[in-house]
């Protein structure tokens, strides 16, 4: 049966406190008469009762919620070697926290901008969490040649100046452009030279790519989108928010 269908017969029965035969709760079985009577005492109830409509809504918005977050921990689990354990990705914070964030962003996201102090302020304060980075550029080609020249300093400079190149994009204003960066990497004394050739090693495509394809399979369509141990969170979250996902994980854990 049609979902509507089902709606409005379960709203009938339920607003008379009727347990109706599956025969006369079934429109395709009503006559035409029938069906029109049956649909105005729906309409009629519903027009003296919105709340049950405001109620029924509330309960399927429930439901979707809940289903969600089942996908979401069975995608994680399903993902996991490849969430929290690639060589592709850079770890801040503590290597040994007792829990682990991974962030998907963009360096031309607002929210990402807005997140990113929030994140380090949560890592630096809390001082058992360790972040796992990933590139995942969505908001066009500055978006994608950030990404290429951020993971490029890493292979060519190593973790410590690809975070440092990290923070610096997601604090810049302005075109994302070669000689954006170069002037980037000369204000952070780092080589711009080997950096912006090291964006030509097939390394940092595949890298992106390896992020692109994992955030197919966890359903990641916007940034920034976090990872909070087994928790899928999308979209921006205030640090206080953050630091209460964080004590919820911990307190689950004992």
């Amino acid at each position: 049966m049609p979902v509507f269908k089902k709606f409005a017969a379960l709203t009938l029965v339920l607003a008379f406190g009727l347990a109706a035969p599956a025969a006369a709760t079934d429109l395709d079985n009503l006559s035409a008469a029938e069906r029109d009577a049956f649909r105005a005492e729906v309409r009629a109830y519903l027009l003296e009762n919105p709340q049950v409509l405001m109620e029924a809504i509330a309960v399927l918005e429930q439901q979707q919620a809940e289903a969600e977050l089942n996908r979401d921990s069975v995608a994680v689990a399903a993902n996991a070697d490849a969430l929290f354990g690639s060589a592709f990705d850079v770890v801040v914070g503590n290597p040994a926290g007792d829990i682990t964030i991974v962030e998907f962003m963009d360096y031309r996201c607002s929210f990402c901008r807005r997140a990113h102090p929030e994140v380090m302020d949560l890592i630096n304060f809390d001082g058992n969490i360790r972040l796992i980075i990933k590139e995942f550029p969505i908001l066009g080609e500055q978006s994608v040649l950030a990404s290429r020249f951020a993971v490029a300093t890493r292979l060519a400079l190593g973790d410590e100046a690809y975070f440092t190149v990290h923070d610096a994009l997601m604090n810049m204003r302005g075109d994302m452009s070669i000689p954006a960066f170069e002037a980037l990497a000369t204000s952070l004394d780092l080589d711009g030279a080997a950096i912006i050739a090291a964006m030509n090693d097939p390394l940092v495509q595949t890298t992106i790519d390896y992020n692109y394809a994992l955030g197919q399979e966890l359903a990641i369509t916007g940034t920034p989108s976090f990872v909070f141990g087994d928790q899928m969170v999308r979209g921006y979250v205030p640090l206080e928010g953050m630091q209460q996902i964080v004590a919820m994980l911990r307190e689950n854990a004992n």
